[in-house]
């Protein structure tokens, strides 16, 4: 069969027809590839801290260490999101809640209705504070990391929560309850009060008669001291007065410790081991000695973890009272990294005041949640409580993983005393026991305590 000139022609004419619907085609689907969706301004984060009242000590140096952490994250230009295709700043935003639990849940819920946040942060504290906040993240989806302290109190209480707390995650510590067996600190000393303080006890303890007063506030955290301690206690030789009439547990407030403090000068207990609110141990403490009341070891959670609370009971009274450390300069950089070139002795050294761990433990969280933002390339809450989950970093304090169950991450603990220093502040709390290998003691015990 022949094809005539003129039918060559149309065929010339034709042939370009489909690379001109292949290039047509293209166009209009590369037209309608998915767009990048229009970047926020910044990342929003909002904190409800206790910037006043009881818990302020927390607060104080933690809101300084998460705008340490903002501001030296939106200098290497904010955090990449990859849902946006570039790097959005960072804004903290924080409210006071002036130390009450009741205020705590309606200003978190502000923050996330009125000021439109991404993610609720809190440096450490009392979990009494977060727990009303922890309601407000499960009810509108927003993840919130918190500075929880005891895994034990936190997860009691998160049990209990309906519905379950799925976007809330704690850091801290435990009193006694080892991580899950799958977990790289389980059997590692150095993450519980129970082996920390235990360590100390070890070392001086026979030198006493062992005889316990163990002292608590009548909240979640201190009920789950109660219910741990004097059994311990008592395992390992050392008998506690009054135990069985829980002779130590006050109501928050209290203002006359001075009977049980007559039953235990009576009983000459020369340990005290306990965990009150900073104004409450200050006036037992005072009254101890009002009374002639000297114990060889005061062992106390929470009250005197911070300089400014230390500093109020006045004259002598701090030197030797021990205390867990959660965070200190002496952290070394290769193993406790900042953001950027920040380390923990520069983060000291700007803070430029007696030292407040909780500037460590503001700056931590901040790590966490910029590292899941930039895992879940997402600003969707869902996506960033999932990667919240998942982390497994090194930060300012170390390695933070967090356990599926408990929505908690147990960080190192040391143990420090405080003692009377040649500087215009008078006291410091130095580490006097380490059992981590990659940090030190900086100063030796103070035993027995000061008997005038």
């Amino acid at each position: 069969m022949s094809v005539s000139k003129k039918g060559e022609q149309t065929v010339k004419k034709l042939f370009p027809i489909p690379f001109i619907i292949v290039l047509v085609s293209a166009l209009i689907l590369g037209g309608c590839a998915k767009p990048v969706p229009p970047a926020p301004e910044e990342i929003r984060i909002g904190a409800c801290e206790s910037a006043t009242g009881a818990y302020s000590g927390f607060a104080t140096g933690g809101i300084f260490g998460m705008r340490a952490a903002v501001a030296d994250i939106n200098k290497l230009g904010g955090v990449y999101v990859e849902e946006y295709g570039r790097k959005l700043p960072v804004k903290l935003i924080v409210v006071d809640n002036e130390s009450d639990p009741a205020k705590a849940g309606t200003l978190a819920e502000d923050l996330i209705l009125r000021d439109k946040v991404h993610l609720l942060v809190n440096s450490p504290g009392p979990a009494t504070l977060f727990n009303p906040q922890a309601a407000v993240s499960t009810r509108h989806k927003i993840p919130y990391l918190a500075g929880f302290g005891p895994v034990e109190p936190w997860q009691g209480a998160r049990q209990e929560a309906s519905p379950p707390w799925e976007y809330t995650w704690g850091f801290g510590f435990a009193i006694a309850k080892p991580p899950p067996p799958d977990d790289f600190r389980y059997g590692k000393p150095g993450y519980t009060i129970m082996d920390t303080w235990f360590e100390f006890m070890d070392m001086f303890g026979d030198q006493t008669n062992k005889k316990v007063a163990v002292f608590a506030s009548d909240d979640a955290d201190g009920r789950g001291w109660y219910a741990t301690f004097p059994g311990e206690l008592e395992k390992r030789g050392y008998d506690v007065v009054g135990e069985e009439r829980m002779l130590g547990m006050s109501p928050i407030g209290t203002t006359d410790f001075s009977a049980m403090i007559k039953e235990w000068k009576d009983n000459n207990c020369e340990v005290m081991w306990g965990n009150h609110t900073p104004p409450d141990f200050g006036t037992m403490w005072r009254q101890c000695h009002t009374m002639g009341y000297r114990p060889k070891m005061c062992l106390v959670a929470k009250a005197p973890l911070f300089f400014e609370d230390v500093s109020a009971w006045g004259g002598e009274l701090p030197q030797g009272v021990a205390v867990e450390r959660w965070w200190d300069p002496a952290y070394p950089a290769d193993v406790c990294p900042g953001i950027g070139d920040r380390t923990a002795k520069m983060l000291f050294e700007e803070w430029g005041k007696p030292l407040n761990q909780g500037i460590g433990w503001g700056y931590v969280p901040m790590q966490i949640l910029f590292d899941a933002i930039e895992r879940a390339g997402t600003l969707d809450g869902d996506a960033v409580n999932k990667a919240i989950g998942e982390t497994d970093m090194m930060t300012i304090s170390h390695r933070a993983v967090f356990t599926e169950e408990e929505h908690h991450c147990r960080l190192p603990l040391t143990f420090g005393q405080w003692m009377k220093v040649d500087k215009p502040w008078v006291w410091e709390c130095p580490i006097v026991l380490s059992v981590h290998d990659w940090v030190k003691a900086t100063d030796k015990p103070v035993f027995p305590l000061p008997t005038k």
